[in-house]
């Protein structure tokens, strides 16, 4: 059976707009990123004259946007582009629509207007730390949005009513090739012992995937007088908050400690599993997340790729994986294994193979039983569900 063409859509409380999108994740292929595309539906009517803009804006928040300290902004915007859908500068028959826009024109009718965003090469994916569950207002992140609005002009004042506003996200696949499988060794000498504790640690590949078992290799030739008392291996996620303080979250979020034990003059060669879930962390503060797209899930942030000429600081958030190896003997003998964790890249689906029938998909907390959000930015106003919607063709 064919994939489902789904459409996002979401309109304004005074209906005067509404924004209907093909996806809401787009794929950073580091030589290239996926261009943002949908169609703008509109009720001349409900305008009053007023135009229709629509932006595409990559904002930086580590902190609420109330909060000021000594002059410093806790939030900044990377990036933010404007265009006017309404009135049309272009004619919309003679440009050039991707398949999915095109077909929003034809069920949409003559009041629906297609816009179009490139990403800039220098920005970066969507991720965001997971606040604790008592804690309130915005949380620290990277976050990607299409927001459409009725005004005078694009910097009139618009009420809150006649705009709507859609998160997306910006993510990436793992690279093509396997890398070099990550191995790490030491030695350590004890006094009054003559001999010595050799240790490796390794993992099968240095690229894992959402989901994937990682197998820790550990080879233990324990020659020295010691005896090693536990091992203790885990997965660490540790997030650099880079844009404005460098703060750095290390976070546990896969661990094992099985409890074996290496008395003097023996060996232990083991392979220890983990497996880094969301799930198992989803109570955890400051987890760093794949973005967070209101009401739907996500996962463990994927490792970050920093492109060639582009600046650390620009990033945001950064994100990286290592495997820890800790042996009990006499204190602590430590050992750090980093890896990547990132999305395969999925199996490409062509537009052709695609069902011709739309699948709307609407944003209405209504329709969302047992959830209680008093965060209203990501709605910037709830659905208008069919009311703009043109009859069938």
């Amino acid at each position: 059976m064919s994939p489902k063409n789904v459409v996002f859509k979401k309109i304004c409380k005074d209906k005067s707009v509404g924004v209907y999108m093909g996806k809401r994740d787009f794929v950073d292929h580091v030589d290239s990123v996926d261009p943002v595309d949908g169609v703008i539906l509109i009720d001349p009517e409900a305008l009053q004259g007023r135009k229709v803009f629509v932006t595409l804006s990559c904002t930086f928040r580590y902190g609420r946007d109330d909060m000021d300290v000594m002059g410093i902004a806790f939030r900044r915007e990377l990036y933010l582009s404007t265009r006017q859908v309404y009135p049309p500068l272009l004619d919309r028959e003679k440009g050039v629509h991707t398949r999915t826009q095109a077909k929003l024109l034809r069920k949409l009718g003559d009041n629906a207007y297609p816009f179009f965003f490139e990403f800039p090469d220098n920005l970066p994916c969507s991720v965001a730390l997971q606040p604790a569950p008592h804690d309130v207002g915005k949380q620290c992140a990277v976050e990607f949005e299409v927001k459409a609005f009725s005004a005078e002009s694009p910097d009139a004042k618009v009420h809150r009513r006649s705009m709507v506003k859609l998160l997306l996200r910006k993510v990436q696949y793992a690279p093509e090739g396997p890398g070099v499988a990550p191995s790490v060794e030491t030695t350590r000498e004890f006094v009054m012992s003559e001999k010595p504790l050799h240790v490796q640690a390794g993992l099968d590949k240095e690229m894992y995937y959402h989901g994937e078992i990682i197998k820790v290799h550990v080879d233990i030739t324990n020659n020295s007088s010691k005896t090693i008392k536990n091992i203790i291996v885990s997965v660490d996620q540790v997030a650099n908050v880079v844009l404005y303080s460098n703060d750095s979250y290390a976070k546990c979020v896969a661990i094992e400690e099985p409890g074996d034990s290496v008395p003097p003059g023996a060996t232990l060669q083991k392979v220890y599993p983990l497996l880094p879930l969301l799930a198992n962390n989803r109570e955890r503060r400051g987890i760093a997340l794949d973005g967070k797209l209101k009401h739907e899930d996500t996962n463990l942030a994927s490792s970050t790729i920093v492109k060639d000429g582009v600046l650390k600081e620009v990033m945001g958030i950064m994100v990286s994986y290592r495997v820890t190896v800790k042996l009990i003997v006499g204190g602590e003998v430590c050992m750090e294994v980093p890896f990547k964790l990132m999305h395969p890249k999925p199996d490409a689906v062509k537009e052709s193979e695609m069902e011709e029938e739309m699948e709307f998909q609407e944003f209405k907390r209504a329709y969302l039983k047992g959830i209680i959000d008093d965060d209203d930015d990501e709605e910037g106003n709830a659905s208008g569900g069919e009311d703009m919607a043109p009859a069938e063709k």
